[in-house]
């Protein structure tokens, strides 16, 4: 049952589900069949939000979490968990930690993105404390930086005009010790934005990625990967020219499928769309697709940073297994 001030958080802090149409955001699409599913996500990361924002315990939101569909289920925990840090950030315990080593680990890709999600939503002083210590669990602190594409997405999506249509850069940050690495990890949730804001109109997508300075579209690219795989949006026909539209950074593109891929295996949850998108953009099974990416993992050593990071060196491993499977094309 929420709270009083439980419930002016949210009233405070939260998009409403229509806020999150793209109809209310601008975006240059019609309403379709495709935008509505694709509304879905950000529809169900304000629900999410909605419930850990309000309630008196993890116990609680946990127990409705449960009883989201499996295709939004990961959505949801996304929108829990950043709600879950800007509570923490502001001193309220540790909920993100018990959340994310508990019940939300499975989601615990779609997590770090609800964590960037929180950054946008707090001032810069209080990012330290936005990543719970997850020591001993899988994947962190080296993807962690999912955090970071959170942000980049939700810069995009929310503040369209500034982020993607003026293309503005962030100031880098010292995440995991790279500040360098900051902007193009941003970079890469900008991308996933791309996706959504397009309405997944595979051409208008890639046309959109081309306007912005040559040296960010390997990382934007990337992002449109790991879209057009975990949320969907497009068919086999559609896919196939898209890669043929990112061109050199064709790579680039199935290296962000292979994450996404890597994210639903470890969820429990693979729909019939991720298994055509990683087919037609990787070649392989989403299965497969999970194993290259375990196979080509690099881990961070949380108390000897690096620049570029352990995540990047873990993205080139992946795109050079498909450059040197297509040796006519660059490794971004």
């Amino acid at each position: 049952m929420p709270t009083v001030l439980g419930t002016l958080r949210r009233l405070v802090l939260a998009p409403s589900p229509a806020e999150v149409t793209f109809a209310r955001r601008g975006f240059p699409v019609a309403s379709s069949p495709v935008t509505r599913r694709l509304e879905a996500v950000p529809q169900a990361v304000v629900c999410g939000f909605e419930w850990g924002i309000e309630a008196r315990g993890p116990r609680e939101v946990e127990d409705r979490l449960r009883l989201v569909d499996a295709e939004q289920r990961g959505f949801a925990f996304e929108g829990a968990t950043m709600a879950f840090t800007v509570l923490d950030a502001m001193g309220r315990g540790h909920r993100t930690r018990d959340l994310l080593t508990g019940a939300g680990q499975p989601h615990v890709f779609l997590a770090y993105i609800g964590i960037g999600f929180a950054m946008a939503r707090l001032p810069r002083q209080l990012w330290p404390k936005v990543l719970p210590d997850l020591s001993g669990t899988p994947y962190h602190p080296t993807m962690s930086w999912l955090a970071v594409d959170g942000y980049g997405f939700d810069l995009a999506y929310f503040h369209t005009r500034r982020w993607v249509d003026e293309q503005r850069v962030p100031s880098p940050y010292p995440w995991q010790g790279a500040p360098g690495y900051f902007p193009r990890a941003v970079d890469q949730g900008i991308g996933r934005a791309l996706w959504f804001i397009h309405g997944a109109q595979h051409r208008q997508v890639a046309s959109a990625v081309r306007t912005f300075a040559p040296h960010r579209q390997a990382d934007l690219w990337s992002g449109v990967g790991l879209a057009a795989t975990f949320a969907g949006g497009c068919g086999a026909a559609q896919l196939a020219e898209l890669g043929e539209e990112a061109g050199e950074h064709r790579a680039e593109l199935a290296q962000g499928s292979v994450f996404a891929s890597k994210a639903r295996v470890y969820a429990g949850f693979v729909p019939a769309h991720g298994e055509e998108a990683s087919q037609a953009l990787t070649g392989l099974s989403v299965a497969d697709a999970a194993a290259l990416g375990d196979e080509c993992a690099v881990f961070a050593d949380a108390a000897s940073p690096a620049d570029p990071p352990a995540y990047e060196a873990w993205r080139t491993n992946v795109r050079k297994r498909f450059a040197a499977s297509d040796p006519g094309r660059g490794t971004g």
